[in-house]
């Protein structure tokens, strides 16, 4: 069984090689009950989007045997949250990550160095 910080970057990898954007990782365990950690990431379509989540679905399923508790808003193709219990997984596209402001929101959460292949 992984912890939740190794699901968070179990997660954040999964993103990574589907090329997905500005990826972070914020601890938010000291602020809240909602989760411990908040996976963000960006895409580039409602496309990229759905395939970033589904990859993520994946590779959480094979790699960890974890399901997703909840999903929300796949269809919507701005924002996809999955919710994994101890890891929220938010996938948004660029105007309405900038437009929740998630980072601002969150900003006393503790970023987590990630150690994935260079973004574009």
């Amino acid at each position: 069984m992984k912890t939740p910080k190794e699901l968070a970057l179990l997660a954040a990898r999964a993103l990574a090689d589907k090329k997905g954007k500005e990826i972070q990782v914020l601890e938010i365990s000291s602020l809240t009950t909602l989760a411990d950690y908040f996976v963000l990431a960006t895409g580039s379509s409602n496309t990229q989007i759905n395939a970033l989540v589904d990859n993520v679905e994946k590779v959480l399923t094979e790699e960890a045997d974890e399901e997703a508790l909840h999903r929300e808003g796949y269809r919507g193709g701005t924002w996809v949250l999955l919710d994994y219990g101890c890891v929220a997984v938010h996938v948004f596209n660029g105007e309405a990550r900038e437009f929740y402001g998630l980072e601002r929101l969150w900003k006393d959460g503790t970023p987590v160095a990630l150690d994935l292949p260079e973004q574009e």
